[in-house]
This record gives structure tokens, sequence and C-alpha cells, in this order.
């Protein structure tokens, strides 16, 4: 049997971007439903990367103490040369960097921050959470929103967040737009650091950079595990083998991983081979809000993962958004269209910067090479020139 139900505010998507977004609007004093199509809430993959911008976002929903029981904060980010085994550059992530920025640079396993905020949300009366439902279809009814669920669920609501990630259904709403793929794959997995603890880099994090193809390592859940992410370009891709698994497949890795140095290909010889992750981005678009709908995270701008950016810009999305709320007193026709404002510029130059330093890295031009490789040993591990743009953002009023 059917059910309407009316809302005030409601998150299609309970991914780490949908339960930001549900405290960020928590905060404001008004109630939230999360919608989440799975049995239960969970996220999928490995590990992830949190710059010292996502840190400030999540001390802003007082966060930080609950992370720090998960995480770990690497001293250094290292590039190696994978062919050489040669260091490249490093930054330097101790007081200097902390200072300057804030906050720390930390690592953790996407599950763990996933849990972190999701026990956030479970401990606030005005959040409501909700599995098993698949949403097919939305309607801007201009005072309100409608959401349709495939089980014949209806939710009349006051706002609507899309926060379904990068395959997003709310975002045809704003978007006629296709995937990017980007012909490059990703192998992902941790294993026990107990197994490599002799041979791993355990206060960093290391990016392994070679032709198409590069190797970052770091450790997660307080060290116990260390996270791997194998990623290379894929000669076999076409278009009609796009969404078969017949490319990029674990052989073509190895071969590809053939030309590395010894320690990089021990070190793939750990990954998991069972599932591969093909690397997908979208142009940016300058509109994310129509009437009471709004996008959030990789619906909204799902970026490739050279910057390690995606949960971190879903997060800054969900203080921005909690912001303009504040800000307008809850007037959903007011923050929403503030809400694009402030994040379509920042999110756009985060996408486009993301494809070219995977460009820089990836890169097999001799000159371009011998360029790149010239910066990266002639700079200072404490200058942190390159990344001020990335990690000196903070939303505006986010410590007011």
């Amino acid at each position: 049997m059917s059910h309407t139900y009316e809302v005030p505010f409601l998150i299609a998507g309970g991914g780490i971007g949908g339960l930001a977004a549900a405290l960020s609007v928590a905060k404001t004093g008004q109630s939230v439903q999360v919608l989440e199509q799975a049995h239960e809430f969970g996220e999928v993959g490995a590990g992830l990367q949190l710059g010292p911008n996502a840190m400030a976002a999540l001390d802003h929903f007082g966060l930080l103490e609950s992370i720090s029981e998960y995480a770990v904060f690497p001293k250094r980010l290292v590039i190696m040369d994978a062919l050489s085994g040669k260091e490249l550059t490093s930054l330097d992530l101790g007081d200097s960097f902390r200072q300057r920025f804030g906050y720390p640079y930390a690592v953790m396993h996407r599950t763990d921050l996933h849990t972190v905020l999701l026990n956030a949300c479970r401990n606030k009366k005005n959040i409501t959470l909700t599995t098993n439902k698949m949403v097919v279809a939305f309607e801007d009814l201009g005072a309100k929103a409608k959401v349709v669920c495939a089980d014949g669920t209806t939710y009349i609501a006051d706002a609507l967040i899309g926060a379904d990630g990068i395959k997003s259904k709310t975002r045809k709403l704003f978007a006629d737009d296709e995937l990017i793929c980007s012909e490059y794959v990703a192998y992902r997995g941790t294993i026990p650091t107990v197994e490599v603890k002799d041979h791993a880099r355990l206060d960093e994090v290391t990016c392994w950079i070679g032709p198409e193809l590069h190797l970052v390592q770091y450790p997660v859940r307080r060290k116990e595990l260390f996270n791997q992410v194998v990623v290379f370009k894929s000669h076999f891709y076409s278009k009609e083998l796009e969404q078969t698994t017949q490319w990029a497949t674990p052989e073509e890795m190895d071969e590809r991983f053939s030309q590395c140095c010894p320690p990089v290909r021990n070190f793939v010889s750990y990954i998991n081979r069972d599932f591969r992750w093909p690397l997908f981005d979208r142009n940016p678009i300058g509109q994310w809000t129509k009437g009471r709908i709004a996008l959030l995270g990789d619906s909204a701008h799902p970026m490739l993962q050279y910057l390690a950016q995606g949960a971190c810009q879903a997060l800054e999305d969900a203080v921005a958004l909690g912001e303009q709320l504040q800000h307008f007193h809850n007037d959903i026709e007011k923050a929403f269209p503030a809400y694009e404002k402030e994040r379509t510029v920042r999110t756009a130059q985060v996408q486009r910067n993301a494809r070219k330093f995977g460009d820089i890295l990836h890169t097999g031009d001799d000159v371009a090479v011998l360029l790149r490789n010239t910066i990266f040993t002639q700079r200072h591990s404490d200058d942190y020139t390159f990344v001020e743009w990335l990690y000196g953002y903070n939303v505006p009023s986010i410590h007011s």
C-alpha cells in the first residue's frame, strides 16, 4: 500500500554528503529526513583523505574528537617516481602546515567517517533516517517538492536536497549530461598493516607516479590497516566496452605496472583484484537549485580523485547549505540560490584542477616529465603556494 507523507526537509541519499547535509540542516532547528535506497546505511570503498578544509567542516559539526578515534594524521605527503623509485617532492604536514591552515591533514577509512556522521545523526532528535527507499521521481511543485519512491511511497517536502551521488537522478532536473569516462580505473583495498609494516611508509601519504599510472598508499584505522589505490589508464577502453569488465583487467594492471620499480611491483601484488572502479566525472554546471530542490556533493560536482577532494567538497557544501539557511532564517527561496552562488565557482575550480593534476601526474611526454620533475624537486616541503587555494578555503562564517 502506498502512503503520502509531508515532511519539512528531505535529503535523498545517505552517504557522506547526505548525512553531513542532515546535520547541517538540523543545526538550524529544522526537522530533516534522510532517504537511503540500501537496506542499511553504509559506505563502499576503502580509504579517503581529509584536507584541512574538510577538517574545518567536521569541526563545525563538533566531530573532530570522534574523527580522531579512527583517523591517522600523516607527517608528509610524498610523491615518488614509480619507475626509478626516487622521491620527487613532499609536503610537510607537521606544525607549520597546521599553523598555516588551522587544521591537520587526516586519512581514514570511508566507513569510519560515515560511521561518525551516522552516529551524530542518530543522536539528533530532529533527524529521521529511513532505509529501503529508492527514489524514482522528483518534482518541483513551487511551494513544495515531491519525491516518489519505488515502493510507492510519496513525500511532500518543504525542501529537497539531492545527495544521490555520481549517478544522481536529481541532477537530471538541472542538466541532461552524461558521465565522462576518463579511461582510467582504480583497484582499491586495505590489508592488515602487519603484513607490510617492514616496507610500508606508515607516517606518510605516498603517491608513486608514472606514465598513465599511479599508486597511492597510507595507513587507516589507527594504522591497523594499510590502504592502497592502484590507478592506470586502460589501452583497451572503448565506449562500447565502457559498462563491461572487458577493459582495465587485473592482467592489464599487472602488465602496466611491470615497468615500475621493485617496491611498487611488490605493493601492487597485494591489491584486491575482485573489484574495479572506472573513474568518471562530469563537466561543471552553473545551476544546482530550482525552487525547493538543490544538489549537493557528487550529484552536483562529481570529480576525479586526483586532488582527494570528493568527500571534502561534499562536507564544504553541507556547511555552506546550513550557513545560508541560518542566514536567511530558513527561507528556502533565498537560501538555496545563495548556497548555489557560493559553491558553484569553488567546486568547478576543484573539478577542473583535479583533471589537470591527473594529467600532470600521469604524463609520459619527455619534456613534460622533465619540467614537472624539475619543479617538484626544486620546491621546499614547507612551500604551500600550490595548495593555498585548496586548503586555505573556509566556508564564509564557518568560525563565527
